[in-house]
């Protein structure tokens, strides 16, 4: 989950910028991905130069004012989340060894660093910190010494090679002033190409404000960079290549924009984030066209189970996918959270298509899920936010979202975005398996096509949701509830309040109430309700307004969302959302909205980091 970047520039040519200034460009844009303590490290004419403190960056960067580093142009740079090792001063990366001359920052798990501390505290390696990482370090400068012969490249080669787990490494050397070598096993690494300065980092945020030019590398791999040249070789030394790509959004849509926080922005994106998410998707005719979807139509026409594959948000996007699909398509669907799933025996065929679904593209655990999937003979699409990232290139498709980089932890604009692209799937299905008629695909095409201004006129009426969440920041617990389509919105709704406000919530399906949920609640309890469309083909709005009344007479102050023109909740809630009139299967999109601005201005007017939630990062790259 760490956040890594590296630099190298010609020091023969003037620039506007040093090494620091880049890599701490870098890990203003990466501490989403961890803020437990930050450090960088520069090797400047006297040597290797580090720096590194717990907290947030600003520490950090106070620590270089009043200690500043020596002029350079080469360096690494490190945001952590913390694993082995508490968030400390010692344990923050960059670790040192051969003598401080050597500096190595990591993000990942060491399986065996136990094993390979245990072998080097004989060789009496003594160590300062409770990581992993210095271990690694450790290693690094003994192999480096000995038989890598003073090759830092040669030296990463072999440690990689005796290290297990999941890892990002990078390292400087004293000793060789001009390159950063790194390596990359199941964690995420990409390569940025300038002018006479080359860059590494966790994802392209890292070096966006200065370079589009930007190189995948793919597993087992070892890249070296300097000033003019980047090499990559596998981790035996063997020539490697990877794949070039531009990213085609610029710094600007990684800063606030005016806004007081990144949420705040992101929440404000969803409309633009639908609308491209859906952006050249058919043809001439109006059929869908997913031409990202590499596997054949004879193959999807054979699908006959589909497997979701998820964690957190991106779960109950999942769970918004399997009601719309199974209703499409006729096609069982089964939802599964992907660090469960290769644990129990899962029944797989090759008629099985498994849809996994990642904003960062890293998580390691539906990572291993897919490769699961995949080893037993299953198709695998990718829904995925992050161009290059690593679950889109080991999966047989990608069908990617168009949300823009997402910095704030908690997801909104990329969980509108992920169900977007999953109606599109369930459609294009459903078209190949003729499961529905073409005017009907077209039809709900049209109905998605509004939604981006729907969710605008959402934004634009949300005051009374801001005050109501202003009025209710003393507030220790809240449940919510939905039904069909609306449960996993209240699970989201739920979990948003979890991740800023740090209060209990707890989201149920609605039914479930009187089978013990009941019993928590009491009088004044806050209970959230999403009410069905009254155009729904299950009848089940009448239902829902019955478990409105059954908290309400319980004690429960009940806060309704619904559909546009539904009166008949009006009687039974305390307040009333209302979202505009669309199909019902597309209400999520819609509904979502108020929930997540609600969790936003609760937080805040808590006075909690939206942005950073405690204990959270953005990218879960460990399992």
């Amino acid at each position: 989950m760490c956040g890594i970047v590296g630099y190298v520039g010609n020091p023969a040519l003037d620039r506007d910028h040093s090494a620091i200034d880049v890599l701490m460009a870098g890990l203003r844009r990466l501490e989403y991905r961890g803020y437990d303590s930050a450090g960088v490290a520069v090797v400047a004419e006297d040597g290797v130069e580090s720096r590194k403190k717990a907290g947030k960056l600003v520490n950090l960067s106070e620590e270089l004012d009043a200690n500043p580093l020596g002029a350079s142009t080469i360096g690494i740079g490190h945001t952590r989340w913390a694993t082995h090792g508490g968030p400390t001063d010692q344990n923050a990366h960059p670790h040192l060894a051969d003598h401080d001359q050597l500096s190595v920052i990591h993000n990942g798990i060491i399986e065996n660093f136990a094993v390979l501390k245990q072998e080097l505290a004989a060789d009496g390696v003594t160590f300062r910190s409770e990581t992993d990482t210095e271990v690694a370090a450790a290693l690094l400068g003994k192999i480096y010494r000995g038989e890598a012969e003073g090759d830092l490249t040669r030296a990463m080669q072999l440690t990689s090679q005796r290290l297990e787990g999941a890892f990002t490494l990078l390292a400087v050397h004293a000793d060789d002033p001009n390159r950063v070598v790194a390596s990359r096993r199941n964690s995420p690494l990409v390569v940025g190409l300038g002018e006479n300065e080359n860059f590494l980092g966790s994802d392209v945020a890292a070096f966006i404000d200065y370079t589009k030019n930007a190189i995948e590398l793919e597993q087992d791999q070892v890249v070296t960079i300097t000033a003019d040249g980047v090499e990559i070789t596998d981790f035996y030394g063997n020539p490697a290549q990877g794949k070039p790509y531009t990213v085609d959004w610029d710094a600007s849509a990684a800063e606030k924009g005016g806004y007081d926080t990144f949420m705040e922005k992101e929440i404000n994106e969803q409309p633009s984030a639908v609308a491209d998410t859906l952006l050249g998707r058919t043809d001439a005719a109006g059929r869908l066209v997913l031409d990202e979807l590499r596997i054949s139509e004879d193959e999807l026409r054979g699908v006959n189970k589909i497997i979701v594959l998820a964690a957190g948000t991106s779960a109950y996007a999942g769970t918004v996918a399997k009601y719309a699909i199974e209703h499409w398509c006729r096609i069982p669907v089964e939802v599964e959270l992907s660090h469960e799933f290769r644990y129990r025996d899962p029944i797989i065929d090759p008629n099985t298509l498994v849809v996994s679904i990642s904003q960062s593209g890293e998580t390691m655990d539906t990572l291993m899920a897919v490769r699961y999937a995949r080893e037993q003979g299953a198709r695998t699409i990718a829904i995925c936010n992050t161009n290059g990232s690593t679950i889109p290139r080991e999966s047989d498709a990608v069908l990617y979202t168009h949300a823009g980089p997402e910095i704030a932890v908690a997801s909104t604009k990329a969980f509108l975005a992920q169900i977007t692209a999953a109606y599109l799937l369930g459609l294009y299905l459903a078209q190949l398996q003729r499961k529905l008629f073409t005017q009907q695909i077209r039809d709900i095409l049209g109905a998605l096509s509004e939604i981006p201004a729907k969710i605008q006129q959402v934004l634009e009426t949300s005051d009374d949701v801001k005050e109501l969440a202003r009025n209710m920041k003393d507030t220790t617990s809240v449940l919510f509830l939905g039904r069909n389509i609306g449960y996993p919105v209240a699970l989201e709704g739920a979990l948003k309040l979890k991740e800023l406000a740090y209060i209990h919530a707890e989201g149920f399906a609605a039914g479930e109430l009187k089978h013990g949920p009941i019993a928590l609640i009491d009088e004044g309890q806050p209970v959230f309700v999403v009410v069905p469309s009254p155009m729904d083909r299950h009848s089940l709005h009448a239902k829902v307004v019955s478990n409105i009344q059954e908290v309400r007479a319980r004690g429960a102050k009940t806060v309704v969302v619904a559909e546009a023109g539904d009166e008949a909740v009006r009687d039974y809630a305390e307040q009333v959302f209302y979202v505009p009139e669309t199909l019902p299967m597309l209400m999520p999109l819609l509904t979502t909205v108020p929930l997540q601005i609600f969790a936003l201005e609760l937080a805040s007017a808590k006075g909690y980091d939206v942005d950073q939630p405690r204990n959270l990062a953005k990218s879960v790259t460990v399992e």
